[in-house]
């Protein structure tokens, strides 16, 4: 008995022997090998006595790879800041082992933190304001000042009438005050127009004209045949270019605290302090990539904060000019390619090229110049989850290119964007999105929160319109479970998105369980979404979701080759006409809705990259099914319009001298608001809201409401009355697409 159980010993050995050299596991695995790093250490151990440097544990990493160790790895980094002159790189040679994973995490219970900063000391006092050099070679564009983002001092908007664009500068600099600036060539143009955004420095003036960089004012004009379809219309010299939003980084500008200018030819930053304010610890962004993951499989970043990243592009001759997302076109010529394959994405902290199996987890990125992280050229089953972002100059996360048919190691397939946290992104550059991904396939963005965004939260696809882009290499993509609260918001005058926006044909594709809360909310102009099937979107579902408080539609599908898409299922406040396209359907679906039901809130509830997040109930309308009259019509809808839900159906009267619309509440009753939505085909302005408890409107309360009115504009009333009107205060036509009574 005793030799059979020694053998049988012996054969299990072997066994195990085996089983190890096939590289799978009979017993418990082994502890993984750690090393430690810390910053500034410069020992070789990397142990936890004497740590290394991040590049040395890198190092290290290698040697036990390379010499054969076949389990998972640790580098735990010890908290701290780790000044980052060069990002880290990670290649094939840094890839989990057998199998096994490289993770790259915090010492538990640490925040380190690795920052492309550097601090600016050696202030001066210079009257009320404060004064340094900036250090060598380095340009700030961005200022934090005990970690609050400090303001580029800027001016007033420039109306077109002042500051005329054309394709090769801008008349207007007597009038607009540029001409009398001590040293204008450090000043920039920030222009919106449309969803596009531009950047473009001023390089001089001669007389009443203005001549920017090059090419960036080139790439922002039209004429470049380089850029996607009508986008010339949208260009700095066309039709729609109304101003410029304002101009920045002039010391005649620096008139509130918190704002600062750099003077390019002193090299000297000049601050504006807040009362009190302690000048000990500013940082600017310096150097762009922190990490960067070359073609490595099987890598973990856990737990890391990311800080300080710059985007040096804008500061260049390059400038910023804005194409869509937070892309720009660059270069001063290229092929024609009118799906936009050339288009360069922002800088980011974290860039991940060609990786396989790397996850980007419960991270922290915050203050950066440029975005939070992109994983491109191929990267496949990766992810990004768990983490935040806030305090961008950019977008959040980039995800895939805009290739449309690239070769298949070049594609973008199987990865994950989940449960982050996304708020204040696209801070400088306002045509940034929350989450974007280009052409990708079997893509999830699941279950993340999305707040205060200039633009659009989540874009999926690319390629618009254009023959290159029509059988793209793009399907089964999954926008479920997010939450997104103010997206598009009115204060920097982005339009033509959606909380949720997509581009392409994508067959297989759901958005589904997603809450939207305000998008484009107060906006003038018919075109801020809750989901946007824009241009070729195709053959997808959106099915199930809560979508409140829109500046537009609920659901948008406009174009008739954006084919076979079906919204079915969702409910909202509002309705929105037919969808456009072959095949395209609207099934099922809850609109028009004064309150949300329990089953609307539990999917709203469950939103998110945290369940239970906060659900805005609806307000009842008062007004829903009240007795509508107005004081003429122009023959196209009549008065009911207005209270029938909708607000992409409208009423419009003839223009005359005081010219109202009116419904009756049937009773008297206390009213608390009145909301008003534009008219869908003009804006309403100057007129007063009138309220009473008898006809004759003997006892009227009014409320004036000066120029354009909203989507919505929201007046207090907090008074008795049956009888709400609104009337112009002169000569004009009332055109409304939605009234709303609230108590």
């Amino acid at each position: 008995m005793r030799r059979l159980l020694a053998l049988t010993a012996v054969l299990s050995l072997c066994l195990t022997g085996v089983a190890e050299a096939a590289g799978t596991r009979t017993g418990p695995a082994p502890a993984p090998k750690v090393y430690h790093a810390a910053p500034g250490a410069t020992g070789r151990a990397c142990n936890e006595v004497n740590p290394c440097s991040l590049e040395t544990a890198r190092d290290k990493v290698r040697e036990a790879i390379a010499g054969g160790m076949n389990r998972d790895i640790e580098v735990r980094l010890t908290g701290g800041v780790y000044r980052m002159d060069e990002p880290l790189v990670l290649d094939g040679r840094d890839s989990g082992p057998g199998g096994h994973t490289v993770t790259w995490t915090a010492v538990p219970g640490a925040r380190p933190v690795l920052s492309g900063g550097v601090p600016i000391t050696g202030w001066r006092q210079e009257g009320g304001l404060w004064v340094a050099r900036a250090p060598e070679g380095v340009i700030p564009r961005q200022l934090f000042v005990g970690g609050v983002r400090a303001v580029r001092a800027r001016g007033e908007a420039c109306p077109a009438s002042v500051c005329d664009a054309t394709r090769t500068g801008m008349i207007g600099a007597v009038k607009s005050g540029v001409a009398a600036w001590k040293e204008p060539a450090n000043a920039e143009a920030v222009i919106r127009i449309r969803w596009r955004n531009y950047h473009c420095r001023v390089d001089r003036v001669d007389g009443d004209l203005l001549t920017f960089a090059q090419p960036c004012w080139t790439n922002s004009a039209g004429g470049t045949n380089r850029t996607g379809p009508a986008w010339d219309s949208t260009t700095v010299d066309s039709s729609r270019y109304t101003k410029v939003s304002y101009f920045e980084n002039a010391v005649e500008l620096l008139d509130r605290p918190g704002e600062f200018v750099y003077d390019r030819g002193s090299r000297t930053v000049t601050y504006l302090p807040k009362p009190g304010e302690d000048l000990s610890d500013v940082i600017t962004p310096a150097h762009e990539t922190l990490l960067r993951i070359e073609g490595a499989s099987r890598v973990t970043i856990s737990g890391l904060g990311f800080e300080h990243a710059a985007y040096l592009q804008p500061d260049t001759d390059e400038g910023y000019a804005g194409t869509q997302a937070g892309l720009t076109l660059t270069g001063v010529t290229g092929p024609v390619d009118h799906a936009g394959r050339h288009y360069t994405k922002p800088a980011a902290a974290v860039v991940v090229r060609g990786g396989h199996q790397v996850t980007v987890e419960n991270s922290a990125f915050t203050r950066l110049g440029g975005a939070g992280i992109v994983l491109e050229r191929g990267t496949k089953d990766s992810a990004v989850t768990g983490s935040s972002f806030t305090d961008l100059s950019s977008g959040a996360v980039y995800v895939g290119d805009t290739e449309p048919n690239p070769p298949a190691e070049l594609r973008g397939e199987r990865n994950t964007v989940a449960r982050n946290t996304i708020t204040h992104a696209g801070v400088e550059f306002t045509d940034a999105v929350g989450i974007w991904a280009g052409y990708e396939s079997e893509l999830a963005v699941d279950h993340n929160t999305l707040e205060k965004l200039p633009y659009s939260g989540i874009s999926v696809g690319w390629g618009w319109n254009q023959p290159e882009a029509q059988r793209p290499d793009m399907r089964d993509n999954r926008i479920t479970g997010n939450r997104i609260v103010d997206a598009m918001m009115v204060e920097f005058d982005m339009h033509d998105g959606g909380a949720i926006y997509t581009q392409g044909p994508q067959p297989g594709t759901v958005v589904s369980g997603n809450y939207v809360n305000r998008s484009a909310y107060g906006n003038t102009e018919r075109d801020g979404n809750g989901v946007y099937l824009d241009e070729q979107s195709s053959h997808i579902r959106v099915e199930g979701n809560v979508l409140t408080r829109m500046g537009y539609k609920w659901v948008s599908n406009w174009a008739g080759y954006g084919i076979e898409n079906l919204a079915t299922g969702n409910w909202t406040d509002t309705t929105a006409p037919a969808l456009s396209g072959r095949g395209s359907q609207m099934a099922d679906n809850h609109t028009a809705l004064v309150r949300l039901p329990d089953t609307a809130i539990q999917v709203a509830e469950a939103a998110g990259a945290t369940p239970g997040g906060t659900v805005e109930q609806l307000a009842p309308d008062l007004a829903r099914g009240g007795s509508a009259t107005q004081s003429s019509t122009d023959g196209t809808a009549g008065a009911a319009n207005a209270v029938d839900g909708s607000t992409t159906t409208d009423t419009r009267t003839l223009s005359r001298q005081g010219s109202w619309w009116q419904v009756d509440l049937g009773a008297v009753q206390r009213i608390g608001s009145v909301e008003l939505w534009n008219d869908a085909s003009m804006t309403t302005g100057d007129v007063e809201v009138i309220v009473a408890t008898t006809a004759d409107l003997s006892d009227a309360r009014r409320v004036s409401l000066q120029g354009k009115a909203l989507r919505p504009s929201l007046v207090e009333i907090a008074a008795d009355a049956r009888y709400v009107r609104v009337q112009r205060t002169g000569t004009g036509r009332i055109g409304l697409a939605g009234v709303s009574v609230h108590p």
